[in-house]
């Protein structure tokens, strides 16, 4: 046999070179973690709260309605005044970090200034007795002998105030009225977030008027707005208050809100009860007197007609999934921020005077007044096209029944468990 030229099989023969594949393919780039999932708008700050002016330089006034648009809205958004209600509630909600309600003692702690503040809730409360509801007019709406109870308080803010040694007839009415407004509205019936908001400012304003110090911090909190809290459950439970600008379940609570920020607070570092607690009876039941956070879910679980956080209240449920009382509260806040102080629903019914200015540029309700009487035709009728401040005068037209009005009619009727979602 003819020889042949064997040649060893070369695995390396017609093949493209070490150096030219490490060209041709794509780097290889370690797999990197991805960040932690992060709320992308940042926690919002304490600005510093100014101090008391010199009362003889202000002239009081009576306070008024200044954001009847949107342009009211962004410059009430821009201004000092906006800067001083955050000063005034962050820090108000710092002051009480990490502090039960109990630490806060009757014998102790208190200020003369801070126990006249609690007589006037406590004044107001017996006012309730005074007015009992009327079983006219349908049960699941708000009940009109709320007005009566208004007028009652009405009546009595003179007083209150010469207690608080506030003298001057025109500080008095400029004062009062943020008080008169934080307990509901006298037409509608409701109250929301935003008489909330007024009861906060009534407090600001003592500030300013030097009646209480940065010292009352805790004890506002955690006995004058706790004790306001209680009133106000008494007041919705006894006149089925329509919730204000309610979102339903979707809502964070059909009143109050602070009560989660300011019970995140006093939660912040604590050693055992987490924010899934909310969900522990026991818990609730055995701590809701001390926390703000925990007394506020068991009155609404107490108000509702079925049972679990996620049927009537997803959005606290969706809250309790929160690694820590840390992100609760930087979420409160964020929320106080939009939610709040953000939406102009809710905010064309604020109130400013000398001790909460407007700044300048903002509309009056004489201006609007003036330019709606313009806008009329021959007939007296307004024009059919739109102007910037129309359409913010009542967010919603429809009447909201009262979940409490739900719950205390079930109530009546001899039905003392709450009913199970079908799938529960």
């Amino acid at each position: 046999m003819p020889d042949t030229d064997v040649k060893p099989n070369n695995p390396t023969q017609g093949a493209p070179s070490t150096s030219s594949l490490k060209d041709r393919l794509p780097k290889l780039e370690p797999r990197r973690r991805p960040n932690d999932r992060t709320n992308p708008t940042p926690r919002p700050e304490t600005p510093e709260l100014p101090p008391p002016p010199d009362t003889n330089s202000l002239t009081f006034q009576i306070p008024s309605r200044r954001i009847l648009s949107k342009k009211d809205h962004e410059l009430f958004l821009s201004s000092p005044t906006y800067k001083l209600i955050l000063a005034w509630v962050f820090g108000l909600s710092e002051a009480v970090t990490d502090t039960p309600c109990s630490a806060v003692k009757d014998d102790e702690g208190l200020s003369k200034e801070v126990k006249t503040i609690l007589e006037i809730l406590d004044d107001a409360a017996r006012l309730v007795e005074q007015a009992p509801p009327s079983d006219e007019g349908g049960s699941r709406f708000g009940n009109k002998v709320f007005r009566t109870f208004l007028d009652l308080a009405k009546a009595k803010l003179p007083e209150w105030h010469k207690k608080l040694g506030i003298e001057s007839d025109a500080a008095v009415a400029e004062v009062s009225t943020y008080l008169q407004h934080s307990f509901g509205n006298w037409s509608r019936i409701d109250y929301g977030s935003g008489h909330e908001l007024n009861f906060m400012i009534w407090l600001l304003c003592l500030y300013k008027l030097r009646i209480i110090t940065k010292d009352d911090f805790k004890p506002l909190v955690l006995r004058v707005f706790n004790k306001y809290l209680e009133l106000m459950r008494t007041i919705q439970s006894t006149y089925y208050l329509e919730p204000a600008g309610s979102h339903g379940v979707w809502g964070l609570d059909d009143y109050q809100f602070l009560p989660f920020l300011f019970g995140a607070s006093q939660l912040l570092h604590h050693p055992y009860i987490t924010p899934r607690s909310i969900h522990q009876d026991l818990t609730l039941e055995e701590f809701g007197h001390d926390y703000l956070y925990l007394g506020q879910v068991s009155f609404v679980n107490s108000t509702k007609t079925v049972k679990g956080l996620r049927w009537h209240s997803p959005m606290l449920d969706d809250i309790s999934a929160s690694k820590s009382w840390v992100k609760v509260e930087g979420g409160m806040r964020r929320m106080f921020v939009a939610e709040v102080l953000g939406k102009l629903p809710v905010m064309q019914h604020f109130l400013f005077g000398s001790l909460v200015p407007a700044v300048e540029g903002m509309s009056t309700e004489d201006e609007i007044e003036a330019s709606e009487e313009a806008e009329k035709d021959h007939h007296g009728h307004p024009h059919a096209h739109d102007h910037s401040h129309d359409g913010w005068s009542d967010p919603c037209g429809i009447k909201v029944p009262s979940s409490i009005a739900a719950a205390q009619e079930m109530r009546k009727k001899g039905v003392q468990t709450l009913r199970r979602i079908p799938f529960d």
